[in-house]
Order: structure tokens, then C-alpha cells, then sequence
């Protein structure tokens, strides 16, 4: 199960992610760092057999859409805090996993998680 996080959330969370047992990276450490595009960062994750981790609603579109990229965890919580949504992963991490492997899409919020078909 491997994941790269979206250059809107922090670097941070993509270290949590690895020490809960996923493998993770962040947008930073591609080339073109936080300057890749939507659109390019799409076409590596899917390439690459990843899910993209995002705040960023373009890629809910895009995966309503087109079904591109092929997976998605979309973190709507708003406005929290780091430490407030590194707990709140924490928290869930297992229901994450299970989720990632049954959907591909999958839904963080306050309240919990949602696998959507």
C-alpha cells in the first residue's frame, strides 16, 4: 500500500504514514518538488500504483470524472491543525488500511472514514 501526500499537506505527514506502517512519500521529492502539477502528479501516482493523499478537491473531480488517479484518499476535515490530523491518522490508521484496500476512494473526516464506491 503506497501513497504519495500532496504538496498542500505538510512533509510531516508522510513520515507519520511511514511509521504506521504505509509507504509514503511527498511531492517535495519529486523533481519538480511542489511545482508538479496536478496532471503530473496523477500520471506518477498511477504509474507508480499509488494513492494520492490530498486535500485538494481538483482530484476528487478528476476521479469523479475520469477515475483519474486510479486511487484516492481525500482528507476533508478542514482547517485542523497538524498535530490535530497526525492524531486523528494515528487514530484511524487501521481503518485506513483496510479502507485503502477495499476502495478507491476513501474519505477522511472529523467524524471518520467513508469508502466510497
Amino acid at each position: 500500500m503506497k501513497q504519495i501526500v500532496d504538496a498542500q499537506l505538510p512533509t510531516k505527514l508522510s513520515e507519520i504514514l511511514n511509521g504506521l506502517g504505509f509507504d509514503s512519500m511527498h511531492v517535495e521529492s519529486l523533481p519538480k518538488g511542489d511545482e508538479t502539477t496536478d496532471k503530473e502528479i496523477t500520471q506518477f501516482a498511477d504509474d507508480q500504483n499509488l494513492t494520492i493523499v490530498t486535500k485538494d478537491f481538483d482530484f476528487y473531480h478528476s476521479f469523479m470524472a475520469l477515475k483519474r488517479p486510479k486511487s484516492l484518499f481525500l482528507i476533508t476535515t478542514g482547517n485542523l491543525k497538524n498535530r490535530q490530523l497526525f492524531d486523528l491518522i494515528r487514530n484511524n490508521a487501521s481503518i485506513i488500511k483496510q479502507a485503502l484496500q477495499r476502495s478507491s476512494f476513501v474519505e477522511l473526516t472529523n467524524e471518520g472514514i467513508i469508502e466510497h464506491e
